[in-house]
């Protein structure tokens, strides 16, 4: 059966990414990476080579330490530390603090239509929310978004990896292959649940964090890919 033709079914199990598929929330990293970058001013180094080495230190502590700000400023410490070839000192760290401000003061703005298209499928498919990152963090954008009455449940978990699509499905008691995750990010959203057995809907977010980048298979079937968020509505 088609993509389309599994889509037009009612009552199916939808379950949707948080960061940067409901509301934005990487651009507001970049626009830190890039005061950083300014402020460091390295002697040799351009901003690409940085950015490089930058995306090596936030990969490693990614694995080592998680998601979320704080480990984000660890990550912009550490690779001051290292272009230095020194620990930071006291005014450099409150630099860092300084230009990550806001991270903590940033509102949760919705994407284009989001509100309205989940109150539509909430009518018609059951809706979970899944998203991952330090729990006291993603939390408090659950709470502010305004959308969690839409949604069956909310899950935070550290990392979406093909177990926890299979431990969704198992919580709570539905079949993969009649479930659709949908999502921004090729390596978390749309690949593990593919390789759990689910279908996916690929909406693309051009601000999305590189370290969530992968090739998608052009010629798979399970995936739909969707320009916006409000196009959900036409296939389901």
């Amino acid at each position: 059966m088609t993509v389309d033709g599994l889509a037009r079914r009612h009552g199916q199990v939808l379950v949707f990414d948080a960061d940067d598929t409901l509301w934005e929330n990487n651009v507001v990293f970049e626009r830190v990476i890039d005061d950083f970058l300014a402020w460091l001013d390295h002697p040799t180094l351009d901003r690409v080579e940085i950015r490089a080495i930058l995306d090596d230190i936030e990969r490693a502590n990614a694995v080592a330490h998680g998601y979320g700000s704080k480990v984000f400023l660890r990550s912009l410490g550490d690779c001051l530390e290292r272009l230095r070839e020194r620990p930071a000192t006291e005014a450099e760290r409150l630099q860092i603090d300084r230009l990550a401000v806001a991270l903590v003061e940033h509102r949760v703005e919705l994407m284009p239509g989001v509100a309205e298209a989940l109150d539509e499928l909430a009518g018609r498919h059951t809706l979970l929310l899944l998203t991952k990152g330090e729990q006291e963090e993603q939390q408090r954008k659950l709470d502010a978004c305004g959308l969690l009455h839409h949604f069956q449940a909310a899950h935070i978990v550290r990392e979406k990896d093909v177990d926890t699509y299979r431990w969704l499905a198992r919580e709570h008691g539905f079949d993969p292959a009649g479930a659709w995750m949908i999502g921004n990010s090729p390596k978390s959203d749309i690949l593990p649940a593919r390789a759990a057995g689910m279908n996916a809907v690929f909406i693309p977010n051009e601000n999305t964090w590189v370290l969530e980048h992968d090739e998608l298979d052009p010629t798979d079937r399970g995936v739909l890919r969707l320009a916006a968020f409000p196009d959900l509505l036409s296939h389901f």
